[in-house]
Formats: structure tokens, C-alpha cells, sequence
């Protein structure tokens, strides 16, 4: 009788120190260090598909090719990266990656987006009627871009008996701006598999 009343406090004593000890744990990591928690698109996805496509981008003839004709080197904008995939993908940390790359290559110029231009313009207006002539920046002095990068995100869904493989493949391709032609097409492909474990009591 002893031992039944001494093992049963003794679970019980283990059960409260599995409850009570059931908090959240915070741990601080590096920003590249790589967290596949859910298996869906993440920071680490985003980064590594910008960085992988602008380079593929700029070693392609295109860029080379503008710059023996013209004397500079290309002014490029990115465009829209519309999500075609089945779950929220944040399009715009996505956008914001591949502008970082195309800016900091050195290979080409890279002038505002669409939202930043309006912003921009609303200044120059404001100056117009508040700044000292000789700071205000007149209108009509815009840098027009050569090119403009665009693109897709799509998925693909494979599941069966708790096993998920989940299949992306982002479509980019940087369009001349004075002809519409398609001077670079890049792909990447990115598959996941997402098992869930079974816990067996």
C-alpha cells in the first residue's frame, strides 16, 4: 500500500512539473539563420529566391548588351509579384529583397516604385510652395526606367496520410520598357515535405 501511495505521488509530483513547466521559451537568432517551422513560404525563401534570381538576371547578355549600346548602365524598377499560390505570401518583403539585390549589385541604376514616386511627387509640391527657390526640386526631372522586373508566385499541393509536400515556383521576368520584349526569364523552384509526427500513448 505503501509503494501504490508513494509511486502515485510521485506522478503526481512529475504531471505538475510537466504543467508547470509548459511555458513559452523565446530564444534570439541570427536573421539569416534559416526557420522552416510551418513549411510555408518564409524570410529565408524570400532572400535566398532574390538573391539567386537577380544574380542569374544580371549575368545574363542583356544588361552588357544595353550598356555597349547606350554608354550606362540600365535603370531597372521592379514591377508587380503578383501570389498565385493557395496561402498569404507577403509580396511586398519579397519585392523589397529583390530591389536590396538589383540596387546593390552595382550593375544597374534602380529608381522608385510606383507608391514611392506619388510620395516623392507630394514633396516636390509642398517645396513648391514652402522651400527657398534655389532648394526647391522642380517636377520633370524624373529618371525613366529602361526596364521593369515582374513576376509570379505559384504553388503546388501533394498531400496524403499526414505527409505534405508543398511545391513553389516563383516566375520573374525583366521586360524592356521602349518595346515590351522579354530580354531575361528566370525560374526557381522550391519543393518542401511536411510530415507531421504521430505521438502514440
Amino acid at each position: 500500500m505503501f509503494r501504490k501511495s508513494l509511486v502515485w505521488m510521485l506522478t503526481g509530483i512529475a504531471l505538475t512539473g510537466m504543467i508547470s513547466c509548459g511555458g513559452k521559451t523565446v530564444s534570439r537568432v541570427g536573421t539569416d539563420t534559416v526557420t522552416d517551422l510551418s513549411g510555408r513560404w518564409n524570410d529565408t525563401d524570400s532572400r535566398l529566391v532574390a538573391e539567386e534570381m537577380v544574380k542569374d538576371a544580371l549575368s545574363r547578355p542583356w544588361v552588357d548588351n544595353f550598356m555597349k549600346k547606350s554608354g550606362k548602365e540600365p535603370t531597372v524598377i521592379v514591377g508587380t509579384v503578383v501570389n498565385r499560390s493557395n496561402e498569404h505570401i507577403n509580396v511586398q518583403t519579397f519585392v523589397n529583397d529583390l530591389q536590396r539585390e538589383l540596387t546593390n549589385s552595382g550593375r544597374v541604376s534602380f529608381v522608385a516604385g510606383k507608391g514611392e514616386r506619388e510620395e516623392i511627387r507630394e514633396e516636390r509640391v509642398d517645396q513648391a510652395k514652402n522651400s527657398a527657390d534655389e532648394t526647391v526640386k522642380g517636377p520633370g526631372k524624373e529618371i525613366g526606367a529602361d526596364y521593369m522586373m515582374i513576376g509570379t508566385i505559384n504553388t503546388i499541393l501533394d498531400e496524403a496520410e499526414g505527409t505534405k509536400a508543398v511545391f513553389y515556383q516563383v516566375d520573374l521576368e525583366m521586360v524592356d520598357m521602349a518595346n515590351n520584349k522579354k530580354v531575361w526569364l528566370g525560374q526557381k523552384k522550391i519543393k518542401k515535405i511536411i510530415e507531421r509526427s504521430r505521438i502514440k500513448f
